[in-house]
């Protein structure tokens, strides 16, 4: 982390930490008012417990023209995304993605639709496994899935051990995922939203629209698992008709997460950049659009089953799933888990204090 970086979020924690106006606003504030001196690792777990709804600055009293010139959302968001690529491998790679996120996301899928298109079968066929067989797609997607997954949990380690984490107990892991479920540290303390697109004025519009990709995205996590199961396990091989539980699952995950995207993205459009970390709105923009181009083009391939068009959106599909994976341990979709973990850590240090 940058020693500028760092200070300027010392000092801004410092002054927030006597004022203590914001404390009901998200879990930031009761954390901070634990410590009078901070350090590199308690900013990474305040950075990270942060989700730049914006309320505080806009209840702040020290915002600028004020001399303290306090912007928390913007200098927690920059250690925040400071934090992941110093814990990421490579480093160098993270760097990259967050700078220029639209950029790379847009060259790995061009260039894996025409490595596609390139590999499949040309045989015209009414269904995408006529072009690539299921063991070719596991061939090629398993390396995929596990170099991120190890990634992340080299990342989280990192992380874990910085923070000070101990052993997670049950409790630890229920009160995370229930603030995650429920997204409350976007709530503004009492149900009435951020400010993130609104300025002085609270809206729900993102904590929803949150909500909309996430659960949108472990529905269809949890259509591929399905479909697995029903492969391997039981001998039900794909395709499956409109009323199976791969589609009941994966048709409602894609819309969610399509419309949450775009809902998110216009939003983001909306926003004062200023108040989160500007240069890695590349980053945030290229998570954004890889993650809604993966639901909009799995519903057209839905769609498109029997028609001419079937190979040219199974094969922009398929690369938009493998740049979401190759892009998840090093672009803001990995905010997720470091969010959880310092939920998790968060949930440890209250159950010291009481």
């Amino acid at each position: 982390m940058s020693n500028n970086n760092l200070e300027e979020a010392k000092r801004q924690i410092e002054i927030c930490n006597a004022c203590r106006f914001c404390e009901g606003y998200c879990a930031v504030f009761p954390a901070m008012t634990k410590s009078k001196t901070f350090n590199i690792a308690d900013m990474t777990q305040l950075a990270n417990l942060c989700h730049n709804c914006q309320g505080c600055y806009h209840a702040c009293q020290y915002t600028a023209p004020h001399e303290f010139n306090l912007n928390l959302p913007a200098v927690l968001a920059d250690v925040r995304t400071e934090s992941w690529e110093r814990m990421s491998t490579p480093q160098s790679v993270a760097k990259i993605i967050q700078g220029y996120g639209g950029a790379t996301a847009g060259v790995l899928i061009v260039a894996l639709s025409l490595f596609f298109l390139w590999s499949r079968n040309t045989e015209q066929a009414l269904n995408f496994y006529s072009y690539f067989s299921h063991e070719t797609l596991v061939l090629i997607f398993m390396p995929l899935f596990i170099f991120p997954f190890f990634a992340i949990i080299f990342s989280l380690k990192k992380y874990w051990k910085e923070v000070e984490g101990e052993k997670i107990k049950i409790t630890h892991l229920h009160s995370a995922l229930k603030s995650v479920a429920t997204l409350s540290n976007l709530s503004g303390g009492q149900g009435q939203g951020c400010n993130y697109e609104e300025t002085d004025r609270f809206s729900n519009k993102r904590r929803w629209l949150h909500q909309s990709v996430m659960y949108g995205f472990l529905l269809c996590f949890a259509s591929t698992s399905v479909a697995t199961i029903m492969h391997y396990i039981f001998d039900v091989k794909a395709p499956y008709p409109f009323f199976s539980l791969p589609k009941l699952l994966g048709i409602p995950g894609g819309v969610m997460l399509t419309v949450g995207c775009l809902g998110l993205m216009w939003l983001k459009n909306k926003a004062d950049k200023n108040l989160s970390s500007a240069k890695r709105w590349g980053g945030d923009w290229a998570f954004l659009m890889v993650l809604m181009l993966t639901g909009l083009s799995g519903l057209m391939l839905f769609a498109a089953t029997g028609s001419l068009y079937l190979e040219l959106i199974l094969c922009f599909h398929l690369a938009s799933v493998a740049t979401l994976f190759l892009l998840t341990p090093y672009s803001k979709m990995v905010h997720g888990f470091f969010r959880l973990s310092a939920l998790i850590r968060d949930a440890q240090l209250n159950g010291k204090a009481h």
